[in-house]
């Protein structure tokens, strides 16, 4: 039997999707890479050493 002989099928109008339901969210609210860990920042500043490093023409 080929594919194409097959007749169409559309699985997701067939599944039953339950809107009442209490688990999590389809979509989480944020990604994990829309977080400052994702974009890789660390918890720690370095803006004290920043301000410290900066050229002496700044005043």
């Amino acid at each position: 039997m080929d594919i194409l002989d097959q007749p169409e099928r559309d699985a997701d109008a067939e599944r039953t999707v339950d809107f009442e339901s209490e688990d999590a969210p389809p979509l989480p609210e944020q990604t994990r890479d829309d977080t400052q860990l994702g974009w890789g920042d660390t918890e720690a500043s370095n803006d004290d050493r920043l301000l410290e490093d900066r050229p002496p023409h700044w005043g």
